[in-house]
Order: C-alpha cells, then structure tokens, then sequence
C-alpha cells in the first residue's frame, strides 16, 4: 500500500506540474474568470478536463487486473469549475476511454462508471459555489467522498467480488488520500487565478481613476469630436487595447488605434453590440470579428467591450474598447471599462451642470433665481471635482444633489409645489455645503407627521442659504440648522432656526425694511410672495439675539381652498 501511495505521489507531481502550467495560459484563464460561460467555452473545458481524466488513467499504476490511477481528479475538477455540462462531458470523455481501450481488466466498466458519476456530482455541487471558488479544504473532502463511492461503485459492479474486495482493500486509502490532495492542490492552483484577477482589478480600478483626472478637463466642456479624441487618446496610451472608440448617438466621433484607417470620425455606428448598448443603456461584449460587423475584410479588431456614455438619465454616446484577439476581454476588461463609463458620465454630468450655470447667468433668469450666489456653483463643483478622485460614488451622488437642486431651482413655472418637494431641493442644497463644510454644517429636519401641504417653490431655500451664510459660517466652529414645519389649527408653520452668530433685536426689526432689501433681495422676494399669496399673517418672522442665533419663521394658511382671481391657488391644503 505504501509502494502504492508513493508511486501515486510522483505521478500526481507530474499532474500537478501540468495543471500549473495550463494555469499560466491567458486563454484558460479567460476561460475560468468568464461569468457567462458560452457553449464553445464549455465544450472547450470538457475537453480539456477529459483530457486530464485520460492522463490520468495513462499515469495509472497496474495492480491485482486494474489500475490504481488519479483520472478522478481531472473530471471533478471540471465539474467543480464548469457545472453540470462540463462534468457530465468530461466524465463520460475520460470513463469511455477507460472502458474502451484495453487496459485494466475487470474494473474497466466500474471505473468508466465511477468516473462518470463522480464528474456528475462535481458538477452538481458546482450549482452551490461561486463561480467554481471553493476552500481547497472543503476540495478535499468532496475530493475523499468522491473517492469512497468509487471505492463503492467498483465493490456493487466489479466480478468477481473477491477480486474486487482485495483490490479495494489495497488502494482504496492511496487513492483516496492522493486524489483528494490533487484536487485540493488544483484549486489552489485556480484560487491563485482569482487573486490574480482581484489584483489586476484594483490596478484597474487605479487606472480607471487616472484616466478620469485627465479626461476631466475636456469632458466638462461636452461631448465632442475634440473631447472625444483627447478621451480616446488618453484610454489608448495608459491601458492594454489595441484601440479605442468614443461615439455619439449616431456616428463615431474618434477612434485611436488597429483599424483607424477605416474606422473614421464621422462615420455611422455599425455594430450591432454598439446599437445595443445605446439602446439599453447595458454594457455589451463582442467576442469575435463577426460581431464586430466591420465591412472591410481586413480590419484587425477582433473582440470589444462597448459601455454607455449617460449625461442624467440620457445614454448620449458610448465607449468602445477593442481588442486584436477574439474572445480576449476578460471580466476585468469589463470592469475597467465599465469604471470608465461611469467616471465620464459623472464628468459629463458635471459639465452639463456648469453649461446650466452659465445659461442661469446669462439669461438673468427671475430675481429669486438670480439671488443663487454665484460662488455657491463654483465651489460644488470644485468640492465633487476634489471628491471625484477619492470617492467617485459620493461625487455622483453630490452631483445628482446639484442636478436636482437646479433642477428644481429652474421649475419657477409652477405656482405651488408639495411642501417634500421644497423640502428635497433644501435636502439637494444642504448636501453639497456639508461636503464642502463638512462637520461645520448640520442640519436637522423635523416635519411633523401628515402633513399635507403646497407651498411656493423656492421659498425655503433662501432662508436656509441665508441661515448658513451669515449665521453660522462666521462662527469658527459652524453650528446647526435646524428645518420644521407643524401644523396648527388653521395651517402650518415653517421655520428656520440657527444657533449661529445672531444680531441684535433692532436690527433683525429692519432686514426686511425697504432699504434693506435692495441687499438682502432673497429674503424681500420670499416675503413678497408669501404676502402676495396669503396676506400679512403669512409675512416673515424674524427673532434673534446676539451669539444666540436667528429664527426665521412664516405660517401657510389652508382655510382658502381654490383660486383666487388671478387663477392662481391661494390655498396650500389638498
């Protein structure tokens, strides 16, 4: 038995050294990092694991009629990585062989049996793994049990019994101990793949980040020919492909690269994987030259990933990467190139956002509007600008927050809006000032339950603004603000508090005197129209102290249900 053992150790070793080797290979392990296996793929990694199963048996050692061998190994393997369909075939690959050739005498149909069902459960216990990872301990004891039932199978099928209880005797712990240990040793093997991957991908992920910092001047200004080639030039010279596209809706706006002789700005998109991708908003893969649909018969792109390219909720353009191999885009291609997409979509995002900014200061939009300080822009784009390195997630999210802050700063159409909705643009406002301030700005939001109410829009913005702006930045040490809303017997009152610098009784008498307001226009234009709505009970409230802070409060009445005569709604309840 020991002989056995030994024999099986130094036969593994050359089994082991193989396996190694195929590790190494950029096709296999673009096979096994696949998280969509197609159907090739698969009768690729049956082959190639039946084959290890037939090496397996060749490497076998000739004992009692049969063969003390490790073909298990290679099949459960297989059917641990590829599932089912590569288990099964694999397993019926490496058992016919056993049984058809002539070699190991009565154990020939037992062994072909057992081969075949020990893939079969393999590939059924891949169903409840990830992706084929599995601990290489727990490898191991699939790997033992494996091999006590085709101790099993070769006692119920093997004739005559006695034989068949005498060879199992003599190889049952050899071959159990050393298949199992190969199967562990293999997994190791992949598990090594895996990291590598993990690895690759936070290399990528650093990539993605230096791509987007140098990409960003030219992105914010839009999507164009121009930006599109500083974009495209940029992904080519810093990451591994062959070449790179940037398109628009419709046609290609650059393309660095294999193939740029052909494949020219101003062109229309031709690949179907392409015209997908735009239409969904997905990220598509194709995989060889026929899906990559270019007409001319010797373009070298034989494989791509397309991304989207979104400005909002809108997919404006895509990314294409390419690559000179079919079937070469591995799953980190797709995550880098999925990075990628996202990062220029927030900067294309930000972009859209300043262009805004400048049409808000252009066109002089109504007073109120006007009243947005124009650094308050420029310093939330500088703050999702610095944040957009370090944290990209949390730069769209402020990003998002400035796009709905505008958004509803824009809708002056409406003549009221529910109090939430008022509520969500300060929410968007405060956002982007506690990234800038951080732990110097807090807000807390107390509304009180059921309340059900419109307002006019833009009308707590302001005050909030104000609140922060002079009462709480000049502390060195910020402060609080504090939003509620409660109702009262005949409506609702909404204030704003701060616990900041304050000023004295006489003076917070006068901010909304006429003479004041030719400085303090945003607090006189929420005044007005609270009065023009409502009357004098729905005028600004004003209360502070000196280091005290400041209380600006107004009430919403909601006995007026309906319109006034100015076809305007007068009342706030629904």
């Amino acid at each position: 038995m020991l002989s056995i053992l030994i024999n099986l150790v130094n036969r593994l070793g050359f089994f082991i050294v193989i396996a190694y080797l195929l590790s190494r290979n950029r096709p296999f392990k673009n096979l096994i990092l696949k998280n969509e296996v197609s159907l090739k793929d698969k009768l690729i990694l049956s082959a190639i694991f039946g084959a290890f199963g037939i090496l397996g048996t060749y490497l076998g050692i000739p004992i009692y009629g049969a063969i003390a061998n490790s073909r298990a190994v290679g099949v459960i393997i297989g059917g641990l990585l590829g599932g089912p369909f590569v288990g099964i075939l694999s397993g019926f690959i490496a058992g016919f062989h056993r049984w058809a050739i002539d070699i190991g005498g009565f154990t020939a149909v037992a062994c072909s049996v057992s081969t075949f069902t020990e893939a079969t459960i393999a590939g059924l216990i891949h169903r409840k793994l990830k992706h084929g990872r599995v601990e290489w301990t727990t490898a191991f004891l699939i790997g033992v049990a494996l091999e006590l039932l085709q101790m099993v199978i070769i006692l119920a099928i093997a004739r005559p019994f006695n034989a068949a209880l005498e060879l199992v005797k003599v190889i049952w712990f050899p071959m159990t101990a050393v298949n199992a240990a190969g199967i562990a040793i293999f997994i190791v093997i992949v598990e090594n793949i895996f990291k590598e991957q993990e690895r690759a991908g936070a290399y990528q992920a650093q990539l993605a980040l230096d791509i987007a910092s140098e990409t960003l001047p030219y992105l914010k200004r839009g999507m164009n020919e121009l930006s599109a080639y500083k974009t495209a030039k940029i992904i080519y010279e810093k990451a591994d492909f062959d070449a790179v596209a940037v398109t628009d809706e419709k046609q290609i706006l650059a393309h660095i690269g294999a193939g740029e002789d052909h494949h020219k700005p101003g062109h229309k998109v031709l690949t179907e994987a392409t015209r997908r991708a735009l239409a969904t908003g997905e990220c598509q893969v194709a995989s060889s030259r026929s899906e990559i649909e270019c007409p001319d018969e010797n373009c070298p792109l034989k494989s791509a990933v397309i991304v989207p390219l979104r400005e909002g909720e809108n997919v404006i353009g895509s990314l294409k990467l390419y690559k000179n191999r079919e079937n070469s885009i591995s799953s980190v291609d797709v995550k880098l190139a999925e990075g990628l997409g996202q990062l220029f979509s927030t900067q294309l995002e930000l972009g859209r956002a300043e262009y805004q900014s400048r049409l808000l200061a252009r066109a002089e939009l109504k007073a109120l509007q006007s009243q947005i300080n124009p650094h308050f822009l420029f310093n939330a784009l500088n703050t999702i600008i610095s944040i957009l390195r370090k944290d990209p997630g949390r730069a769209r999210e402020l990003l998002i927050d400035l796009s709905d802050f505008f958004r509803k700063n824009l809708s002056m159409s409406l003549d009221l809006v529910p109090l939430e909705q008022e509520i969500e643009h300060v929410k968007a406002y405060l956002a982007i000032e506690q990234a800038r301030f951080g732990e110097r700005l807090k807000a807390i939001f107390e509304i009180q339950a059921g309340i059900d109410i419109l307002v006019p829009p833009l009308i707590l913005q302001p005050l909030v603004e104000n609140a922060i702006k002079h009462g709480l930045l000049p502390k060195k040490n910020g402060g609080t603000v504090r939003i509620s809303a409660r109702n009262l017997e005949k409506g609702v009152e909404i204030s704003v508090i701060d616990d900041g610098v304050g000023m004295e009784e006489s003076i917070a008498e006068k901010v909304l005197s006429r003479s004041a307001c030719r400085d303090k226009i945003g607090l006189c234009n929420v005044n007005g129209r609270l009065e023009s709505l409502y009357g004098s009970q729905s005028r600004l409230v004003i209360s502070s102290k000196p280091d005290m802070g400041t209380e600006v409060k107004f009430f919403i009445p909601t006995q007026k249900a309906g319109r006034n005569d100015s076809g305007i709604y007068s009342a706030a309840g629904r």
